[in-house]
């Protein structure tokens, strides 16, 4: 990646599942007591806090569009999930989801780009140009790249990194946040 020096006027742009929190194999955390932050998260957002002027999540929450959860159970977990980032010293601005389902004709699901123009209506000092979308799955680098955001990912399920194209690869939150 080349060498970013990001300030208060860019946007990171993170996703939830496997890059926040430990996704769980083949199903959706449903509840907070299922929501498990991977190794040194909180902290990474503390760090990045300090950087970025806004820290957003977009997540896709099909797990709703399925009726394993409502949407009040999803807000119940990044309530609490937003909380402990701010004890940690850091902060979340905004969380997106989109509880479509997969394979649905018209779906604000990543890679469409849906949430960040949300994101941007809400924000509108938002410059695509000036954002960083880390995620953890090839949608994700689609999404960032559909928006025309520099893309990083955030390799924590040890794909061979020749199969997702980014701008650049950590293996955790915590190397990309150390990488400022």
């Amino acid at each position: 990646m080349k060498e970013l020096s990001p300030d208060k006027s860019w946007t990171l742009f993170i996703d939830r599942d496997g890059v926040i929190n430990r996704r769980p194999v083949g199903d959706y955390v449903k509840k907070w007591d299922e929501f498990e932050f991977l190794p040194g998260v909180p902290e990474a957002l503390a760090q990045l806090s300090g950087i970025f002027g806004r820290i957003i999540v977009v997540t896709n929450q099909q797990g709703i569009g399925k009726g394993l959860m409502t949407s009040g159970d999803l807000e119940e977990i990044h309530r609490k999930m937003v909380d402990k980032i701010g004890k940690a010293g850091g902060r979340i601005d905004a969380i997106y989801f989109c509880p479509d389902l997969e394979g649905e004709a018209e779906n604000c699901r990543k890679p469409g780009t849906g949430m960040a123009e949300r994101a941007k209506a809400d924000f509108p000092e938002i410059d695509f140009s000036r954002s960083i979308m880390a995620g953890d799955t090839e949608n994700d680098m689609l999404f960032g790249k559909n928006a025309g955001m520099i893309t990083v990912l955030i390799n924590t399920n040890d794909i061979p990194v020749n199969e997702i194209p980014s701008d650049a690869v950590f293996p955790n939150l915590i190397s990309f946040a150390g990488s400022f």
